[in-house]
């Protein structure tokens, strides 16, 4: 297993490589969304939270997809640093929102998917991470949830508010839509519209050398904002694996999503969906409670077991890249750096004690 960092866009310069290969890290997981772009309340120094209900910011330009060179350049940059690009995080709303909406422009949306896909096989980067969701990631509240008083995310109950025109994924992708919300679709009806997604850009990807990973809904509600969500629970990621046996249809595996999600069966789906070789990348958090209420953690002080969950990957043979997708914030003055340091510190030597277990185990056997 690799240890990975995070980077949303404003991150993307020497500074955070630098910090990246300093906690040991190898490999790098790009958002090349903005999704600060406009907005009022997202700290730039912590992940997106909003108001409950309140859109993250601005999509960006509909007419300006991520360029070959754009990519071979944040490529070579990361490379020049003593790391490797392993993924591109999420695709701006501003280049597929109708594919979730099946508006429109879904025929349009559908080329861009192709064309980002066609481009980072071109540029060898190898994992598209994505969220299928029109509510997106939203209804989080942030406090001083995390021990000690550290600053951290969680829910404090549904959110039902419904979703304005011109906004998905939690996001504003027209500024001048008219007034209204979006009608309230059904379960069925969104995972017709992933089926049919999978279907058109699953060969492309496929024939590019990228690996598509879903992520899942988070929060894990059966609904957000009135609409439905599709990974809620941990046996739906096998509906999303069946609906094709491409080797590029992967999972963008969410540890904290996993543990937020109510009834049993957490290690049951870290044993099965690393059995099956169908997960793409790891977030590695850890939270407390299950949704509508709940709060993120410190990565050992959570409820989820974390070594438990590093000795199924390892005995499974995954050798994919954690990353900590978020972490709390510590009270210094770089709390993003410091939440991120001990989080990877964590990792490390927990990862670093399963291998020297299993070469110790190997020698004996010999």
């Amino acid at each position: 297993m690799k240890l990975g960092l995070g980077l949303y866009r404003h991150m993307l310069h020497q500074d955070y490589y630098a910090f990246a290969v300093q906690t040991g890290c190898t490999h790098v997981v790009a958002h090349l969304v903005d999704y600060f772009r406009g907005g009022s309340s997202n700290p730039r120094n912590n992940q997106p939270t909003g108001d409950k209900d309140q859109p993250w910011g601005l999509a960006g330009d509909p007419d300006k997809l991520w360029a070959l060179q754009e990519l071979f350049s944040l490529k070579r940059e990361i490379e020049a640093a003593g790391l490797k690009l392993e993924a591109i995080e999420n695709l701006d709303p501003a280049h597929w929102h109708d594919i979730l909406l099946d508006g429109p422009k879904r025929a349009l949306h559908i080329e861009n998917v192709k064309t980002i896909l066609r481009r980072m096989g071109e540029a060898g980067i190898p994992i598209l991470g994505y969220n299928f969701s029109i509510a997106g990631v939203c209804g989080r509240v942030h406090g001083p949830f995390a021990r000690g008083g550290a600053v951290s995310v969680g829910m404090d109950g549904p959110v039902d508010t419904p979703i304005p025109n011109g906004v998905v994924w939690n996001m504003i992708y027209d500024e001048h839509a008219g007034d209204g919300v979006l009608p309230t679709i059904s379960h069925d009806e969104l995972w017709r519209r992933l089926e049919r997604f999978l279907g058109e850009v699953l060969p492309v990807a496929e024939a590019s050398g990228v690996q598509l990973a879903a992520h899942p809904d988070d929060p894990p509600m059966p609904t957000m904002r009135r609409q439905p969500r599709l990974v809620y629970q941990p046996h739906l990621y096998q509906r999303l694996i069946d609906i094709d046996p491409s080797p590029s249809n992967k999972l963008e595996f969410c540890l904290g999503t996993l543990g937020e999600m109510t009834g049993d069966g957490f290690y049951e789906a870290v044993e099965s969906y690393s059995r099956q070789q169908r997960l793409g990348y790891v977030h590695f958090r850890n939270v407390a409670g299950r949704v509508p209420q709940y709060r993120e953690t410190f990565i050992d002080d959570g409820e989820i077991d974390m070594i438990r969950v590093l000795s199924i990957l390892h005995r499974n043979g995954f050798d994919g890249v954690l990353i900590p997708d978020h972490t709390p914030q510590i009270t210094c003055d770089a709390p993003w750096h410091a939440g991120m340091a001990h989080t990877l510190g964590f990792v490390r030597a927990a990862l670093m004690s399963i291998e020297r277990a299993s070469e110790r185990q190997l020698s004996k056997g010999r």
